[in-house]
């Protein structure tokens, strides 16, 4: 009887330890490393959530579809470090961002630049891409 407790008391301690490991992501498995869009519209929502940032904006196409698309960044820890504050972009402001586009749904993306419409040469955000020295290769 004790050694089958044993069993399944290790049997759920690795699963538990296990279940963190295999959740997050690399960039490779979620987005198209060859695949960069450049993408001009309205800020709709930014998330100041852990484990990563999200902003949400308002894409208008040459035939008038609009399309709300969802671009990751890193934690907010990082946005931070890099002087970018949660008052710098607000929604409703108009910006032109730079992702890679999401493999599976193609109105996601990894956000590599962001910077506003009146201010085009000075981003708000510059993420580490596929062709920035040291990104790590998954």
């Amino acid at each position: 009887m004790r050694t089958k407790l044993g069993i399944l008391i290790a049997g759920i301690s690795f699963f538990c330890l296990a279940v963190p490991a295999v959740a997050h992501h690399g960039f490779d498995t979620e987005y198209d490393a060859n695949k960069k869009v450049k993408l001009p519209g309205a800020v709709t929502t930014i998330e100041w959530m852990t484990p990563h940032m999200r902003v949400y904006i308002d894409v208008t196409y040459a035939n008038g579809n609009v399309a709300n698309w969802n671009l990751e960044l890193s934690s907010p820890n990082t946005v931070r470090r890099q002087g970018w504050g949660p008052k710098d972009l607000l929604a409703g402001e108009i910006g032109t961002l730079e992702a890679y586009v999401g493999k599976a749904v193609e109105t996601r993306g990894a956000l590599a630049r962001i910077a506003k419409a009146e201010t085009p040469d000075k981003p708000l955000f510059i993420a580490g891409g596929p062709e920035t020295p040291g990104f790590p290769k998954q």
